[in-house]
């Protein structure tokens, strides 16, 4: 027990004059957390919360335009920049260049025209089935005048499609309204629908019920540092890969391993430790990093981070994770012949591991190919692991089956490097 305490304390004492890998270990994700949470929790709130800008140019004079702004503005989507009705569309273009804002409409002049003339179109068609309405009328298809839409070009395909959606909604309750004016007047032989009547008939009162699919049952309310938080987390402990592999390596050029040999100790000790302290190091990191979620991020405007109510189990798959971050950093090390080489291997797996195990984009938007091959990232099982807590409210009897690749991947990565020491003569 001596000896391994003295090479803990040996490992801690190397560690700690290691500014650049303790900088990597802490400072890095902090600032990777606090910087990607803050962006997303911004898309968060222009999409749910924040109106979209959009620049108005209405050169029509009718009921139907006006109707169709009205729409727009209770919608809650858009904040409608009116641009006077005798201005060019060069006017819009260029004050979007100017970021005033990110989308421009046009209404054309004859758009309450041509609504009127498809609402009539359509209410004839609709009674000429019940033998209402003349059947001598025109059924050629009629099409009320296009709504020009000019985007931004740095506005995402993704953002566009919904603001098309939004769009169309708002159009389509307009014509609607129309439609259902003029099979009144048709039925009824008068000129006006009693707006009661109207808005019984617009409205949508079907109830949506909300089912949560939480393991505890309650409705989470997904946000940007619930997602972020775990994600950078287990970046930040697998980076431990520059710091420890470069201090096996130096072990291993130093000659450290093979003076070990003629001492009264053994090599095993030393891995040993040096798995003990860098375990502990990971859990520190994660103990820092949620705690700066918890307390720090409501300060400056972000989500608060909710700790999952299984604390034994948070407590778990943090130490495995752990676990599994050092037996990779002990596989690089034992494998690389130069700090160059641990370095440079070992970073560009972790960021390879992180894209593909869902760490920079979601698991379920990968595409078909990747969902195989997600798999092989330890990454990924830890990230499942940790969502299942986080997000998911799950306790440790639902994320075992997230927990078992874990340990499989750190008895492989052990094997492997038991393999790589003795076969290059260190034990």
């Amino acid at each position: 027990m001596y000896k391994l305490w003295a090479s803990i304390k040996k490992d801690g004492l190397i560690l700690i004059r290691d500014k650049v890998g303790l900088a990597l270990m802490f400072l890095m994700p902090i600032v990777l957390a606090i910087i990607i949470a803050s962006v997303q929790n911004s898309t968060y709130e222009l999409v749910n919360d924040k109106k979209v800008p959009l620049l108005l140019l209405n050169r029509d004079t009718g009921e139907a335009s006006r109707e169709l702004i009205t729409s727009m503005e209770k919608g809650g989507v858009f904040a409608l920049k009116k641009v006077p009705a005798n201005a060019s569309v060069d006017i819009i273009k260029k004050r979007m260049e100017d970021k005033e804002a990110l989308l421009g409409m046009v209404i054309p002049s004859n758009y309450t025209q041509d609504v009127l003339a498809k609402a009539e179109h359509v209410s004839g068609e609709a009674l000429k089935t019940i033998a209402i309405a003349d059947s001598s009328s025109d059924a050629a298809k009629i099409k009320a005048s296009a709504i020009t839409l000019y985007y931004h070009p740095v506005l995402q395909k993704s953002f566009r499609q919904g603001i098309d959606g939004a769009l169309n909604s708002v159009l389509q309750v307009v014509q609607s309204k129309y439609i259902v004016r003029a099979l009144y007047s048709s039925i009824n032989n008068e000129p006006e629908i009693p707006q009661s009547l109207e808005q019984q008939i617009l409205t949508n009162e079907t109830p949506v019920n909300q089912i949560p699919v939480s393991k505890d049952h309650t409705l989470p309310v997904p946000n940007a540092t619930q997602h972020n938080i775990p994600a950078w987390t287990l970046f930040a402990m697998f980076f431990i890969v520059i710091s420890l592999g470069s201090s096996l390596v130096r072990e291993k050029t130093s000659g450290s391993f093979l003076r070990l040999k003629t001492m009264p100790t053994s090599l095993s000790i030393s891995i040993l430790s040096k798995q003990v302290t860098y375990v502990l190091i990971t859990m520190l990191q994660a103990a820092v990093i949620f705690n700066l979620g918890r307390w720090l991020f409501p300060v400056i405007g972000l989500p608060a981070l909710n700790i999952p109510s299984d604390k034994l189990g948070l407590l778990l798959v943090t130490f495995l994770c752990g676990w599994c971050a050092t037996s990779f950093a002990i596989c690089i090390g034992t494998f690389a012949n130069t700090q160059e080489q641990s370095n440079g291997i070992g970073a560009i797996s972790i960021v390879l591991f992180a894209a593909i195990g869902g760490l920079l984009v979601p698991a379920f938007a990968m595409p078909a190919s990747f969902q195989g091959i997600m798999r092989i990232s330890p990454l990924y099982w830890c990230l499942e692991a940790f969502y299942g807590l986080f997000l998911e409210g799950g306790g440790l009897r639902d994320i075992f089956q997230s927990l078992v690749p874990i340990l499989i991947i750190i008895i492989l990565l052990q094997l492997a490097a038991w393999l790589g020491m003795k076969k290059k003569g260190l034990i």
